[in-house]
């Protein structure tokens, strides 16, 4: 093995996949062979090391490479069930370069592991007995700081991830077989938690087959008798707009949205699924919003009463101030903070104004954290906000400070100088925070030779 080689075995073991794209660039060989006398392209996917695979798969190396046990990177990748993992190493235009019996073998193998289930597979390849280690990790980041979960099962001296119905899922769709909703709909809806990767790679592909047919057939599950599933169409069509620059007609999916929605509105008896379908009237300013938000402020599940404030439009009349302020007191803390999120943005009359205030001293963080932001976003900048502001520096942890700070600091308030020395130095979990640029952004704006 030569130098390069020897350094590019390390530096994949050690999954630091910038050292990784280096010594390819420098000429090391991307199908090298490890020490277990397999290419260290198996050594990535089986490590869930995604930029490594990625390096590894852009700078020549062959996933569908058949080292001497009979396996391949592909087929490990699948068995693997991280569906991040899989992406990476299947690299550009599988279809074409795949025969199809791989393929074939790729679906069966995905097919299998997903139906019976990671767990029970892994018991049967490993003749391990005893019980699993599982817990859930992140995987895949879908937007900045987001991430998808999934379970990660080690078992007799192996680590799968339990994400083979996403991996299925992606498989089909590279391969154009168009699996029917329902089923997409059972892989999407099989888990309890809405962030798993199965459930986010079906609303992908849902949307990405761009057909009208499909988007019918989704859409037809908000009368389903699973919460579950009525909870992923208003997901889904929630996502509707990623669609509307990519169809022949999106008007049409408009329209189609805009009829659903207040008949849905009107028989949903799951709190949780009705708070999404008042989120989509929002979204879609639909013109009953209005009448929805005064029929549900007074909602016995906290999730409906959630959604309501953001359901009026802006200025507030008379009778949805008094909506808001009274939502202001409710007991739940996440129903007051969405009330002072919508009185902020207001020109206050003098009561939405003490409702305000007695928002920012709220005793839940959560509350005064959402009154705060919302203070230093919003439209009223009359002096009594700014004061509150400021009595709250000597309130809460050294977070709470900064966020208030940083809300005086969009105020363009001539104390956020002041704000910030008592704030103090930050620590290590707020040195990277955008609101520590609040002050030299003020800066900027208001000092002569900013």
């Amino acid at each position: 093995m030569g130098e390069l080689d020897a350094l590019l075995v390390g530096a994949v073991g050690v999954g630091d996949a910038e050292a990784v794209r280096g010594l390819v660039e420098a000429g090391a060989d991307p199908d090298a062979v490890g020490g277990d006398g397999l290419p260290v392209l198996c050594a990535a996917v089986t490590a869930f090391a995604v930029e490594t695979v990625r390096a590894l798969v852009e700078g020549g190396a062959r996933p569908d490479r058949v080292p001497a046990d009979g396996t391949t990177p592909l087929l490990r990748a699948v068995e693997g069930g991280s569906p991040a993992v899989w992406e990476a190493c299947l690299g550009e235009r599988a279809r074409e370069r795949l025969p199809e019996g791989e393929r074939v073998r790729l679906l069966e193998v995905a097919r299998r592991w997903y139906e019976v289930g990671a767990e029970a597979e892994l018991r049967r390849v490993t003749g391990a007995e005893g019980p699993a280690r599982i817990e859930v990790v992140a995987e895949g980041e879908v937007a900045e700081g987001e991430f998808d979960r999934v379970e990660e099962i080690t078992l007799g001296g192996r680590t799968v991830r339990g994400g083979h119905g996403a991996v299925l899922t992606r498989l089909e769709w590279d391969f154009r077989i168009l699996a029917p909703v329902e089923e997409l709909m059972g892989r999407a809806t099989k888990y309890e938690y809405e962030d798993h990767v199965d459930r986010s790679a079906v609303e992908w592909i849902l949307l990405v087959r761009k057909s009208a047919e499909t988007w019918l057939q989704v859409v037809e599950h908000h009368r389903h008798p699973s919460p579950a599933h009525r909870a992923f169409v208003a997901d889904f069509l929630r996502m509707g707009d990623l669609m509307a620059g990519a169809v022949a007609h999106p008007r049409w999916y408009e329209r189609q949205r805009l009829a659903l929605l207040p008949g849905w509105a009107d028989v949903e008896p799951d709190g949780g699924v009705l708070g999404l379908v008042l989120d989509l009237l929002c979204a879609e300013e639909h013109p009953q919003a209005r009448a929805f938000g005064l029929r549900y402020a007074g909602h016995p599940d906290p999730r409906v009463r959630r959604r309501v404030p953001p359901l009026f439009l802006r200025p507030l009349d008379h009778e949805t101030a008094q909506v808001v302020q009274d939502l202001g007191r409710d007991v739940d803390a996440g129903v007051r903070a969405a009330a002072a999120e919508a009185l902020a943005w207001e020109p206050l009359r003098q009561a939405e104004r003490e409702a305000l205030f007695a928002l920012l001293r709220d005793e839940d963080p959560q509350v005064r954290e959402r009154a705060v932001y919302a203070a230093g976003h919003g439209c009223d900048r009359s002096p009594a906000i700014a004061e509150a502001l400021m009595e709250l520096l000597d309130v809460g942890d050294q977070d709470a400070r900064l966020a208030v700070a940083y809300a005086l600091s969009l105020r363009d308030d001539p104390r956020t100088r002041e704000a910030y020395a008592r704030v103090g130095p930050l620590g290590p979990e707020l040195v990277g925070d955008h609101r520590a640029d609040g002050l030299w952004r003020w800066e900027l704006r208001n000092e002569p030779n900013g």
